[in-house]
């Protein structure tokens, strides 16, 4: 069974940039957008990741947390964003259980690029997966989702 909204968000604390561990419930009372993303410093997710730190301040309207997560460790994470000035933590789930909590491994056990948002309460109130990744969720989709939650 695959995780979908309406659905409590499984809690989980990785380690991630910034020298620290995040975890889903630390950030209970605000919105998250959590950022499942196949790997550093590739096309695509360069790109999506980008937009959203571009956009940041849209999330931050919205008292939203924004997380990356993917399965590189964390000295990957940290020169990533270093690279690209990203200024939401970027989260390694190296042996990929967050990823399989969220259903968002493949079938061959590459993590989809999929987004989800968490309210405040921890249930999950939008959730994407993508069949190729090629493409990603714009932050105007995203925002307008958080729009829906934070009425």
């Amino acid at each position: 069974m695959s995780l979908g909204v309406g659905d409590q968000a499984p809690d989980f604390t990785l380690p991630g940039t910034g020298g620290r561990d995040y975890s889903l419930a630390e950030f209970r009372g605000h919105p998250v957008v959590l950022v499942f993303y196949p790997g550093d410093d590739t096309p695509v997710c360069t790109k999506q990741l980008n937009s959203y730190n571009d956009d940041l301040e849209q999330f931050s309207e919205m008292n939203a947390q924004v997380l990356g997560i993917s399965a590189q460790d964390v000295s990957s994470h940290d020169a990533f964003a270093g690279k690209h000035g990203f200024e939401f933590p970027l989260l390694a789930d190296g042996d990929k259980a967050v990823a399989g909590l969220y259903g968002t491994l493949g079938p061959i056990g590459f993590p989809r690029r999929s987004v989800f948002i968490v309210d405040g309460d921890g249930v999950v109130r939008y959730a994407h997966r993508a069949i190729a990744g090629l493409t990603f969720r714009p932050v105007k989709e995203l925002i307008g989702e958080l729009e829906k939650i934070t009425r």
